[in-house]
C-alpha cells in the first residue's frame, strides 16, 4: 500500500499480515479522497476499524489536522503506530485507540473532546454495521461536527438502511465488490438541535476541551 497524494505522497505503508484483515484498495481510497478533497484540509478525521491506518494516514497527508485510529486488534494498533513512526507523524496530530468501534463511541460521547468532521467506518464485511451506525446517530450531537460526513465501506450485497436516526444517506459509490455509502445529518435536523440548545452545549464543551498547557501525550492507548 502507498500514500496517494499530499505530504507523504508515494510513501509505502506496512500491510496487515493476516488475510482476515481487508484493507481498502488504493483505487477505492483514491476515489474516496477525490470526493472528500474539499473537506479534508483542517478536518478532524476518525478512522473506525482502521486496520493498517492507511485511510486516516491519507487524510493526514492531505492536511487533516488530526486523525483518530480505532481498532479492536492490538496487532493492528501496533501496525498503525509503526506506519506513523515511519512517516515521523507528530504524535500530537494522532490518537490510536485499541477498542471495539461501538464501545469507543460510547466512551467518547461521555468525554470532553472535539467532534469529528469526517468519519470513515470500514469493519469486516460480516460485522454488524447497525449497532455502530445507530450509536453514531444517537450521539451525533456529541461526536460529529455540524456538517460532518460519515462514509461507510461495505460489500455490494450488504444492504444498509437509508436512514439511521438523524443520519441520512445522500450518496453511494460502487467499485468492484465494494460500496461507499455517504451519510450526513440534514440541515433541518441541525436547526432543531440549535433551537433546543444542544449545539450551544456542544460548543461550550468543545471550547473547554482545547489543550491549555501544550503538553504531549502518548498516541497509543
Amino acid at each position: 500500500m502507498r500514500i496517494i497524494a499530499g505530504k507523504y505522497r508515494g510513501r509505502r505503508l506496512k500491510s496487515p499480515p493476516s488475510l482476515q484483515t481487508r484493507p481498502t484498495s488504493d483505487r477505492l481510497r483514491e476515489t474516496l479522497f477525490n470526493i472528500l478533497a474539499p473537506r479534508i484540509r483542517g478536518a478532524r478525521f476518525l478512522d473506525l476499524c482502521a486496520g493498517s491506518g492507511a485511510v486516516g494516514i491519507e487524510a493526514l497527508s492531505r492536511a487533516a489536522v488530526h486523525a483518530t485510529f480505532v481498532d479492536q486488534s492490538r496487532k493492528m494498533c501496533a501496525l498503525i503506530e509503526a506506519n506513523l513512526g515511519e512517516l515521523a507523524v507528530d504524535e500530537n496530530d494522532v490518537e490510536i485507540v485499541n477498542d471495539e468501534a461501538a464501545e469507543f463511541l460510547r466512551r467518547r460521547a461521555k468525554k470532553e473532546g472535539l467532534p469529528f468532521d469526517i468519519v470513515f467506518f470500514d469493519p469486516p464485511y460480516e460485522a454488524d454495521y447497525d449497532v455502530v451506525l445507530e450509536r453514531l446517530s444517537d450521539k451525533s450531537g456529541m461526536l460529529l461536527a455540524a456538517d460532518a460526513i460519515l462514509v461507510v465501506e461495505h460489500h455490494k450485497k450488504k444492504e444498509l438502511a437509508e436512514e439511521f436516526g438523524a443520519l441520512h444517506r445522500y450518496r453511494t459509490l460502487k467499485q468492484g465488490d465494494s460500496v461507499l455509502s455517504f451519510y450526513q445529518v440534514p440541515q433541518r435536523d441541525l436547526s432543531a438541535s440549535v433551537n433546543d440548545g444542544t449545539m450551544e452545549k456542544v460548543r461550550r464543551k468543545n471550547l473547554a476541551a482545547l489543550p491549555r498547557d501544550g503538553g504531549k501525550r502518548s498516541a497509543f492507548r
